[in-house]
């Protein structure tokens, strides 16, 4: 009799297959509403002034109101869920404490991802929505929105809901009066209420 690893009785999977979600698959897994998307928005966008290729985390209390947030620069395009799911992880252990002896989560992480392309879904956010449903489940949260900034402004992947301010770019003044004061953009920036 030997140990050891048995080799497999079918071919390989590709690595990454089933570590992302399309549009209808994150719509149908039951993602609670934001009462207040505009206000997630522009409460992120004021603390961390992301620019393209950053993606900001965010905890959420029971009010909808941000507790916790953490920018980050997001790896090279074509990363799998997996590695998304670690990354936000990384960012969720360093700025909020887990929930997982709660009997149900009480918290919700939202994650905005600004780009400079177009504002439809792409493969990209199919691998940051497996992730930030995994993280969540990993970090004893609920699995919030997925939210996309660019320079057309933003949407909620998933809803039909969207809209111009504030946007990606450096012209954008519609927020910098009425927030505190900004929190660096730089990668691995975290702001706590």
């Amino acid at each position: 009799m030997t140990f050891g690893f048995a080799p497999p009785s079918h071919p390989e999977v590709p690595p990454g297959l089933g570590r992302s979600l399309e549009p209808a698959g994150w719509a149908s897994s039951g993602i609670p509403l934001l009462r207040g998307p505009r206000e997630v928005v522009v409460g992120l966008h004021a603390r961390h002034r992301p620019g393209p290729a950053t993606s900001v985390v965010a905890v959420l209390g029971p009010d909808d109101r941000i507790v916790a947030s953490a920018s980050f620069a997001r790896p090279a395009a074509g990363s799998d869920g997996w590695e998304c799911r670690n990354v936000l992880l990384s960012q969720l252990r360093r700025i909020v404490p887990h929930d997982l002896r709660r009997r149900r989560p009480a918290r919700t992480a939202v994650l905005l991802t600004c780009r400079d392309d177009s504002p439809g879904w792409t493969e990209e956010d199919g691998a940051w929505m497996w992730g930030l449903r995994d993280a969540c489940t990993l970090h004893g949260l609920r699995c919030g929105a997925y939210i996309t900034l660019t320079r057309t402004g933003w949407q909620v992947l998933g809803e039909d809901r969207s809209g111009r301010r504030p946007r990606l770019g450096p012209t954008d003044r519609s927020v910098r009066g009425d927030a505190a004061p900004p929190v660096s953009g730089a990668p691995g920036r975290a702001a706590v209420r």
